[in-house]
């Protein structure tokens, strides 16, 4: 048999009705009910029914029957139109070929109704992922990060790729992940940082990244991960960081916009887009501190917004309108070293949230290597370990800023997932390791 010549089951048509097709996938389900057995076939596209007779086939009958669940088997058959079966057609099988065998029982069910918990799942993620509906959030994210590719694009930024082992830790602190790296030491990357700032005085002037975020932070909420993706942008000869917030909402609203064409996949997942308006509210630090304390929160000024605060926010800002909304002017002490300072006290900084969520973050950076020397200082900092970093600023570096754009936080966002490791394919957390 040529099981090469696989037909996925959404791409047969009223064309192939009556001919000799060949179909291949995981069985999902089967039906014996004597003298007719049924096979509900999953490919990647959807499910097909094979419908064996008994009489016509009784070889073919008696190998459908006894197979399991999750196998995966191809089958020669003749398409026929069927009114009863779930596409409008169905297959009689002819061949018949067992590709592989799937164990029993199942680790997980695939079409089970009772929910499995979502470690049980995660442990066995290669099973999870055949299910219609998860399948459908990667499909969304796949859309997503085509439409960062397609708009970053259209404004002229140039992809890079950075190093993920490095000398220095990106933004100063202790959450990093330490290797041995032949005689010396070295670690994760945080973000593309360093590598994304070195590159504006390049005459690469703008520039972005799908990126990888290793963070050694000891949290096990439903919002963090260990090892996380990112979009990752920085642009040269700004003026200041709104030029760098209106690419940030466009690319946002334009990712938005691409789920909200994934008609199938949503309905999938039962789920509406509706489309944010522009420009989104921009909000200075202050006032979000006074919104908080007058609805309870006893934040101070100086301090940063913890889990219960951010949502406290989100609530506020929906009751005024705002889904998006960009938190601006941090104090440059909660800041990291390389955030631009604009007077004595605040920042030329941004955070972009959504409902309640931090998503995004960035500003202006400092350009001028002297106050970056005195701002890693004041940090704590050593400004010898980051020489190969400040060296790229002694020698001609614009004005520039950029931002970080997490991906599987923003999917959460925009699906209304509640658990973040649903986001990516293989979560990495404070106690997840394997698969």
């Amino acid at each position: 048999m040529e099981t090469y010549r696989n037909r996925y089951s959404l791409d047969v048509t009223e064309d192939d009705y009556g001919k000799l097709i060949t179909v291949a996938g995981w069985v999902e389900d089967i039906r014996n009910i004597g003298s007719i057995a049924f096979i509900i076939l999953r490919d990647r596209k959807g499910t097909l029914q094979v419908t064996a007779l008994k009489k016509n086939e009784p070889e073919i009958f008696k190998k459908i029957v006894a197979i399991s669940r999750e196998s995966v088997i191809s089958v020669q058959g003749l398409c026929k139109k069927s009114d009863k079966a779930r596409n409008g057609y169905e297959i009689i099988p002819q061949e018949f070929e067992v590709l592989s065998t799937a164990e029993t029982p199942l680790p997980l069910g695939v079409v089970d109704k009772v929910e499995s918990e979502l470690d049980t799942r995660l442990d066995n993620r290669f099973i999870d992922l055949r299910k219609q509906e998860i399948q459908a959030i990667f499909k969304i994210r796949t859309a997503i990060i085509a439409s960062v590719h397609d708009y970053l694009r259209s404004e002229n930024f140039v992809e890079v790729h950075t190093p993920n082992i490095i000398a220095t830790s990106s933004e100063g602190g202790t959450d990093v992940f330490k290797l041995k790296y032949f005689e010396k030491e070295a670690f994760l990357a945080q973000s593309p940082q360093l590598y994304k700032q070195i590159l504006m005085a390049t005459g690469l002037d703008k520039v972005y990244e799908i990126a990888w975020y290793f963070r050694a932070e000891e949290h096990n909420t439903r919002r963090h991960l260990n090892e996380s993706t990112a979009v990752d942008v920085e642009m040269a000869f700004i003026k200041n960081e709104e030029e760098i917030m209106k690419i940030l909402e466009n690319l946002a609203y334009n990712m938005w916009k691409k789920a909200s064409e994934c008609k199938e996949e949503l309905e999938i997942l039962c789920k509406e887009i509706s489309l944010p308006n522009l420009p989104f509210k921009r909000v200075k630090y202050d006032d979000v501190i006074k919104k908080l304390n007058d609805e309870g929160s006893k934040i101070a000024w100086g301090e940063d917004l913890g889990n219960e605060d951010e949502r406290l926010l989100g609530k506020i800002m929906e009751d005024e309108g705002h889904t998006f909304y960009f938190i601006t002017k941090y104090p440059i002490e909660i800041k990291p070293f390389y955030t631009m300072p604009e007077e004595e006290k605040y920042s030329r900084s941004f955070d972009l949230e959504c409902g309640g969520i931090e998503f995004a973050s960035g500003s202006q950076r400092i350009h001028n290597v002297e106050l970056l020397k005195k701002r890693i200082k004041a940090c704590d900092l050593n400004p010898k370990d980051f020489e190969s970093y400040l060296k790229g600023f002694r020698y001609g570096m614009p004005p520039h800023g950029g931002f970080g754009f997490g991906i599987e936080r923003f999917l959460m966002e925009l699906l209304n997932i509640t658990n973040i490791r649903e986001c990516i394919l293989f979560p990495r957390d404070r106690t997840r390791l394997t698969p």
